[in-house]
């Protein structure tokens, strides 16, 4: 079980979504010398005909823009949790021009983890059902905390609930809009953590505790069907927060599950409250990229619609990175993160 705190935590990466409206600290554009440096690296690894997935960080120099993430790296682990770079000209490339410098800027900050058990390293946020003739469905049906359909949802038009993903930094870079919504929401969780604290410290003592999540969905093989995680948890004064409703409700239905007690349920809606309350959101630009700190940030999104004309379709690239300067984790981590030691590689879906 994760450490458990009855003090505010504070510091910089409590944010309220207003200070983000207040300030651009936070958005860093992508100045035309980095852009030249990328665009040497891109025609380095073209002429020695490297696939995305096999370039390293030496082979993608990055002289100047490399310093400029290395601040990034410091940002997202000891200040705010997020970075927006902005201005990579997306119109310039072509998508396997993108992923070799999305990758290659990826290198630069830490190490890609994969996506899902069948090996995704870059991660494609469209509208998949498009292919089904599916166009223009604001929103996809789904089981009430079915993880298998949610993963589908994930990859439609229908909107996405205030979660974590299993990396700890998580990066999308936006190549294409929709035509209407697909609005990002972001908020901090350091923020969430210390207001529920404040109203319902009952409430924050079962957070701290264990509750139930189902693997399924996510990976392929293995015995156990589920975890036991902390919603919250601190180590040597870090916070960490995994959090997944939808992995919850659908554990629930799993033989032997000791199911959610009323007082369990209501700290899950208190949370989902404070999310929205305390939430910025912001319009993803072609040429953004959107870094976020998993352990101190959950994402959402609003549903959106395309616009149905071929090669029109909103495209985001999604990278999960282990970072090198990544905190230390609670005891009991390993079971999601696979280490809790500060800079171990970890995160991602295990191959089967």
């Amino acid at each position: 079980m994760a450490t458990v705190t009855a003090r505010p935590l504070s510091g910089p990466a409590a944010w309220l979504g207003a200070d983000l409206t207040r300030s651009t600290d936070w958005i860093r554009p992508i100045s035309p010398a980095a852009v030249r440096e990328l665009d040497a690296a891109l025609r380095g690894v073209q002429a020695r005909g490297l696939a995305w997935r096999d370039i390293t960080r030496a082979d993608f120099p990055l002289p100047g823009f490399g310093a400029d993430l290395a601040a990034v790296s410091h940002e997202l682990e000891h200040g705010p949790g997020l970075v927006l770079l902005r201005g990579l000209p997306v119109e310039r490339y072509t998508e396997e021009e993108l992923r070799h410098i999305y990758w290659g800027i990826g290198t630069h900050l830490g190490t890609p983890r994969f996506q899902n058990a069948h090996g995704e390293l870059i991660g494609e946020v469209r509208d998949e059902l498009r292919a089904y003739g599916a166009v223009n469905q604001p929103s996809v049906v789904q089981t009430a905390g079915d993880p298998v359909t949610s993963r589908y949802k994930a990859r439609s038009s229908g909107p996405l609930r205030f979660h974590t993903d299993r990396a700890d930094v998580v990066g999308l870079l936006c190549v294409r809009q929709a035509r209407a919504g697909g609005v990002s929401k972001i908020v901090s969780s350091v923020a969430i953590h210390d207001a529920i604290l404040a109203r319902r410290p009952d409430l924050h003592a079962l957070l701290c505790r264990d509750y139930y999540r189902t693997r399924e969905g996510e990976e392929i093989g293995g015995n156990r069907r589920w975890y036991a995680l902390p919603v919250f948890g601190v180590r040597d004064g870090r916070f960490t927060s995994q959090y997944s409703r939808t992995f919850v409700e659908a554990a629930q239905r799993i033989e032997g599950i000791p199911k959610l007690t009323a007082a369990q349920d209501e700290a899950l809606d208190l949370l989902a409250e404070l999310a929205e309350e305390l939430c910025f959101e912001m319009e993803l630009r072609p040429g953004d990229i959107q870094l976020l700190n998993n352990h101190v940030i959950y994402h959402a999104r609003t549903a959106f619609e395309d616009d149905p004309a071929a090669g029109r379709d909103r495209l985001l690239l999604r990278l999960w990175l282990s970072m090198p300067n990544s905190r230390a984790l609670p005891p009991g981590f390993e079971v999601l993160r696979g280490s809790v030691e500060p800079g171990a590689l970890r995160g991602g879906i295990a191959q089967s």
